[in-house]
């Protein structure tokens, strides 16, 4: 029963290390992603190119590597967004309760009501395709999961004793909330950020494949996939490893909520 936990917190301890080498310091590991050379184009994978190149020549690992800043980017930027404004309203909510409560309830309600990429496709559609966009239409799709959370947590903590014990001491309402409740809803918004991340990646994603996020030349995994779709039986890897980035992120995302979850 240890062994499984074990295993896969070291599973992803390696895999979000690798992922944070890649954002941070992306021209350690490849070249140029920008590098055009069409005498190279669509060549397959070799030990020149460890991925390929792409329609005009240029390095696939590159721009994968180069991509993790992006992508990984516009996701965490997203989801602290949300957790910001979701989990501040929620901790707010579930404290006072009244009718703030209720008004914000139902407007998150409304929100979970659509789902998250019909509105990130209405919401690029209103305000253009582009960075500031995708990670403002992430912010709003997973803002209401955040404020549901945190009004939960912050609903149980308001009944607890220490609460009651910090209004008797003459704490004010504010003081109480931000000084006492907070500290204890904090680390839960923060563990639902983590299990969001696979979720708002595949969104991401899917709006850059509809050419509806990061715009090229921008190097990103969801524009990749968008690029390759003219290539994916000619030049597979166009898709593959853009494709398999994904996949080890949103794996590396879901394992470590499953470690923290465990241990909380």
């Amino acid at each position: 029963m240890r062994r499984a936990p074990s295993f896969q917190l070291v599973l992803a301890a390696i895999l979000v290390a690798a992922l944070l080498l890649a954002a941070l310091a992306p021209s350690l590991i490849a070249g140029s992603p920008d590098a055009v050379d069409v005498t190279r184009r669509l060549a397959p994978p070799s030990a020149a190119f460890p991925f390929g190149t792409d329609e005009t020549g240029r390095d696939v690992f590159a721009r994968v590597v180069h991509g993790t800043r992006t992508t990984l980017g516009v996701v965490g930027s997203a989801l602290a967004l949300a957790a910001l404004t979701g989990g501040l309203l929620g901790m707010i909510a579930g404290f006072t309760r009244g009718v703030p409560d209720l008004a914000v309830s139902r407007l998150a309600d409304a929100v979970l009501a659509f789902p998250p990429i019909v509105l990130g496709v209405v919401i690029a559609g209103t305000l253009g395709a582009g960075i500031p966009t995708l990670v403002l239409g992430l912010a709003l799709i997973y803002a209401p999961a955040f404020f549901r959370v945190a009004r939960a947590a912050a609903l149980t903590e308001a009944g607890l004793a220490y609460v009651e014990a910090a209004r008797v001491l003459g704490h004010s309402e504010t003081a109480t909330l931000f000084r006492h409740v907070a500290r204890n809803v904090v680390p839960t918004v923060a563990l639902q950020a983590v299990i969001l991340f696979p979720l708002a990646l595949q969104i991401s994603a899917a709006l850059g494949f509809l050419g509806l996020g990061v715009q090229p030349p921008t190097p990103d995994w969801g524009a990749s996939l968008q690029e390759s779709r003219n290539y994916v039986t000619t030049a597979p890897w166009l898709a593959i490893f853009p494709g398999l980035a994904l996949l080890l992120a949103s794996l590396a995302a879901s394992l470590l909520g499953r470690v923290l979850s465990a241990r909380g």
